[in-house]
Parts: C-alpha cells; sequence; structure tokens
C-alpha cells in the first residue's frame, strides 16, 4: 500500500510505504529534460513519458531510529534533496492508458551517485541517522488505447547498473548487505580431451577469449602430473584471461608479422616507437609509463603547504604529460558508460606518472560508420547493418562525446578539444569483386595532457624497500567492467549482449577526483612525496594491477 502527501516544497514529496520505517521514500525533480523525454516517447511509440527522481533513505540502526531524524530536522533533509525543475504528474484521458515503471540501482551494487549523496548527508550533520541515500526514478508513460507488452525495458535503463521493474522497490533488498558468493571450481576430468572441452566451454561462458595455444598451456597446467594438478576457481582462469588479453599483453601489436612470405623486421609497436627512437629530444620518458613525460619549461608547482594549509608557490621545471588511447570495444556495446570510462581511464593514467602526477586537460574523438540519420540520408551512405549488442553509429554520436564531457566535467579537468569522423565506402579489389572498408567497429579516442614535478617524473622500482604497503585507493570495485580487458579480444561479431554489458565499466568521477586529491597531497610534499611507485586500476582490476606490478601472487 502506497499513500502520497507533499509539503509544497519541490523534492519533499514522500511516498511512505507502511512497516517499513527504517527507511524514507521522497519524491525528487524532472529526470529528463523536454528533449530527452520527447525522444524517449518516440523510442518506445508512447504519446508522452515523464520521468522523476526518487530518493531511497536508509536510516541508521532498528526501525525506532525514525524518529530521530526530528532531533535533525527533516525540513533540512529535504532541502538537501531539493534539486532541479519541478514536475507536474501526467494522467492518462480517454482511451488513453499509462504505464508507471521504477527504475532503481542494481541489487548488491552502490551507485556513484550514492556514495557522493551519502557523504554529502554525513557532513551536513546526518551522520548518526542516515546510513545510505540512493536514487532512482519513476517513469510513467502514456499510450495511445492499448497499452503494449513491455519490450523496450532497455531503453529505460541500463541493465549492469540498475533494476527494472513495473512495482514498487523491495528497499530491504536494496539496502541489504550479502556475503559474497564463493569461487566456483570448474571440474576437470583426468582425460585431456574432457579437460580441455570443459576449459572451451568455460572460455565461451565467462567471456574469456583464450586462444588454442593458452588453452593447451592451462590443460597441461592443471593436469594431474602438472604444476598444479587440481581443477580451477572460476577467479583464477578469469585472472588469466585479463592478464593474457590483447589489452594487456598488445600480442598483435608486439607479435612478428610475416606478409607475402616476407618477414617484416619491425612489430606494429617497433613500429609506433620508432618516431621516439629517431627523435628522442625533448622525451624523458616514452613508452615505458602510464603517459609519455615531455621536457618543460621554468614555471611553478602551486599547492597547499601540508602543515600551515596555506597555498605556496615553488619554482621549478614544470614537466609535460601526454596521453592518447582508445576505449572501442565499450563504446561500441554501451557509448554513454563506455566513453565516459574511456577518458576516465586515460586520466587515471595521468595522474600515475611517476610517482603522481596531475592531469589539466582532454581530447575526445570518435571515427563511426554511416549515420543514416532519419529523414537526413545522404546517396553516398551505406547501410550492411550490425551486430544486434553493439550500438549505432547514430546512438554512439549522439551519447558518447555526452559521456566523455560528463567524466571530464565531473573530475574538473576540462575536455577542451576533439574530432569526428564518418567513413563507409565499398571499394573494388579486383575480378569484379568489391569489399566495405570504413569504421564498422568505431574508434574511441580519450586523451589529454598534464604536468608532473621534475624529481616525481619517472619511475624507479629500486626505492621501493621490502615491507613497503600496498595500498589500494578508491571506491568498491564490484564486478561491472572487470571482463573488460577479455573482452577487448573478442571479435566485435562474437560477443554477447550479457557479457559485452558486463565487460563496460561505470564510471564514479567523483571518487576518481577524491584518489586524485589523494595524489595531489603526496605530490606536494616535494622529496618527501610517500608513493615510491604508482599505477592506475583498470579492465581486470587487481588481476591486471599486480601482474603489471610483477609482484609474487602465490600467497595472495
Amino acid at each position: 500500500m502506497v499513500r502520497t502527501k507533499s509539503s509544497g516544497n519541490p523534492g519533499s514529496n514522500e511516498l511512505a510505504i507502511h512497516s517499513m520505517d527504517q527507511y524514507l521514500t521522497c519524491l525528487g525533480a524532472s529526470a529528463l529534460s523536454d528533449f530527452r523525454r520527447q525522444f524517449l516517447a518516440d523510442k518506445i511509440g508512447a504519446i508522452d513519458v515523464h520521468s522523476r527522481y526518487v530518493h531511497y533513505v536508509a536510516l541508521q540502526g532498528e526501525p525506532q531510529g525514525h524518529g530521530s531524524l526530528q532531533d535533525y530536522n527533516r525540513e533540512a533533509l529535504d532541502q538537501l534533496l531539493a534539486y532541479g525543475e519541478e514536475i507536474d504528474d501526467i494522467q492518462a484521458h480517454g482511451d488513453q492508458s499509462s504505464m508507471t515503471f521504477f527504475i532503481t540501482p542494481r541489487l548488491g551494487t552502490i551507485s556513484p551517485w550514492s556514495s557522493k549523496a551519502t557523504s554529502i548527508a554525513h557532513v551536513c550533520g546526518f551522520g548518526n541517522v542516515v546510513r545510505r541515500i540512493e536514487r532512482g526514478t519513476i517513469v510513467t508513460a502514456i499510450f495511445d488505447k492499448q497499452i503494449p507488452e513491455v519490450s523496450f525495458a532497455d531503453l529505460l535503463h541500463d541493465p549492469m547498473t540498475e533494476t527494472f521493474s513495473t512495482s514498487l522497490p523491495d528497499l530491504t533488498a536494496m539496502f541489504g548487505e550479502h556475503t559474497p558468493a564463493p569461487a566456483k571450481i570448474i571440474e576437470l576430468s583426468s582425460e585431456k580431451k574432457d579437460s580441455r572441452r570443459a576449459l572451451e566451454e568455460a572460455n565461451i561462458s565467462l567471456g574469456l577469449a583464450l586462444d588454442a595455444s593458452e588453452i593447451d598451456y592451462l590443460v597441461s597446467a592443471y593436469a594431474k602430473g602438472g604444476s598444479l594438478s587440481r581443477s580451477p576457481f572460476d577467479v583464477e582462469l578469469f585472472m588469466f584471461a585479463q592478464v593474457n588479453s590483447e589489452h594487456c599483453r598488445h600480442k598483435q601489436f608486439n607479435a612478428s608479422w610475416t606478409i607475402d612470405g616476407t618477414k617484416k623486421p619491425h612489430s606494429l609497436f617497433d613500429m609506433i616507437r620508432n618516431t621516439h627512437e629517431k627523435n628522442p629530444k625533448y622525451v624523458i620518458s616514452a613508452y615505458s609509463d602510464n603517459a609519455a613525460v615531455l621536457r618543460g619549461l621554468s614555471g611553478s608547482h602551486f599547492a597547499p603547504n601540508i602543515s600551515t594549509g596555506e597555498w605556496t608557490q615553488t619554482k621549478e621545471v614544470v614537466h609535460y604529460l601526454a596521453k592518447v588511447e582508445t576505449h572501442n570495444h565499450p563504446t561500441a556495446v554501451s557509448p554513454f558508460p563506455g566513453a565516459a570510462t574511456g577518458s576516465g581511464g586515460e586520466i587515471r593514467d595521468e595522474g600515475a606518472v611517476g610517482r603522481g602526477s596531475k592531469p589539466k586537460a582532454g581530447i575526445c574523438g570518435f571515427s563511426v560508420s554511416d549515420l543514416l540519420i532519419p529523414g537526413f540520408r545522404h546517396p553516398w551512405e551505406l547501410d550492411e547493418g550490425k551486430p544486434a549488442h553493439i550500438a549505432s553509429s547514430l546512438e554512439i554520436m549522439l551519447e558518447a562525446p555526452i559521456g566523455s564531457a560528463a567524466f571530464n566535467n565531473e573530475f574538473g579537468r576540462p575536455c577542451t578539444t576533439g574530432y569526428f569522423r564518418t567513413l563507409l565506402t565499398r571499394l573494388p579489389i579486383g575480378d569484379g569483386d568489391t569489399e566495405i572498408r570504413g569504421y564498422h567497429k568505431p574508434i574511441m579516442i580519450a586523451g589529454g595532457v598534464g604536468t608532473v614535478r621534475p624529481q616525481h617524473a619517472t619511475k624507479n622500482p629500486d626505492i621501493v624497500e621490502p615491507g613497503a604497503y600496498l595500498i589500494v585507493l578508491g571506491g568498491p570495485a564490484m564486478l561491472i567492467g572487470l571482463g573488460g580487458g577479455a573482452a577487448s579480444s573478442v571479435t566485435s561479431a562474437e560477443g554477447s549482449k550479457d557479457l559485452d554489458f558486463a565487460s563496460v565499466q561505470r564510471g564514479n568521477a567523483e571518487v576518481q577526483r577524491r584518489a586524485q586529491e589523494v595524489i595531489n597531497a603526496c605530490v606536494a610534499l616535494g622529496m618527501e612525496n610517500p608513493i615510491k611507485f604508482i599505477h592506475d586500476v583498470g579492465a581486470g582490476g587487481k588481476t591486471i594491477f599486480i601482474d603489471k606490478w610483477k609482484l609474487n601472487i602465490a600467497n595472495y
């Protein structure tokens, strides 16, 4: 049973759910602009769509803790959750019908918005009352006459981070804390043939992208009499796949090439590095750290003094950072979060140069096939279709640039420039045959520039002494995006929708900003900087991070 009341203030409407006094549910402002509302209505075949935020507040302690909220001024909490434009409810008229959908954070996850909002509430004096705040949306759609079957759920929510329902959410489940599931053993037979089949099935179901030689290696390692002589855990295979993915090992880029019977003297990476080898002047480091370091000019480092809190200038040479990378597969699968975390990963790289550095300005770029804009088609455009789980070029260009810009802005770094191009063309290849060339698998480029202090510009593993602390800095790592390393090794048409969405990280620019502030504070200490070695953690999580640090994880 649900009842609604309003206090007249935006964001103060409350849905009171009976027998759940340890939670508050407060309606908020509009979640969509007029343009987005109309765009979404057209997508799902509705006359109109309204979407408004709804805030779910979990209170500390037992249900009687609800009463103590009055001591902290309920109106102050309402004001805290009042933002954005007010929205009027919509109703169906005549033969029209309406449907209401509830979109909430996926069970078992904590949204980036929640971590920010809960922190703000605690700073504002609600630390002893508010345990956590989450945000969802209520979407109401008006249809002409007959209500269609709900076949458009994916247009209304992100399946990896959100739950879609036509009924009120279970707040006990939303805020519940559960014991992590145990690791699963992939049972291998004593027969190598059967063991290989089991590993091949795991390779497909887990999206590991292992090639034949890697599966052969695992069969031998886990076989009776092998180096391990047991069945593997799923997490072991997952770690192996991420560490040995194209994303990390760059096997194709480091491979030798034989073309038309002639072995080429350089790998693809050798060709890329060739420019630096021929012209190393003014380069402090390249291809050995998270970003290149270029020799800078005299300037100053401006930072607060840790003992006094006063901002001070230190005259010194300011070296520059330069970094560009791609985030193609995630952007193709889920454009907004794919491009957002592409920029987020590049920003992390810029902050993890030497013994700590600072990102300053960004760039993003996109190469896609023909846009095929409805009502604006051009005679040269080709429509060759696409895999069902890959976004269209138009969807990418409508969502991905905003995702990249949004993460940059929320982190506090401007995305100052970029590029965009389309290409899909039919070329003759002889004997009357043709082939299609273009950016059918899209390219998303994230790049930027930053600065690093001269005494911190390069990495020196020799200064890391036995007994040094290994600190993992950042927010919670959930099983979202950890498989991105292996997923990038799969041919675009081979992936499945579920595995592809699972391989795309979801950005949390606020937590990343906080981590960067810790780095900034350490760097400000100059020669007393406690950071001896630093690396960013991206796709694959700690599996890749540990491998890159070359640590012995036998007993981890």
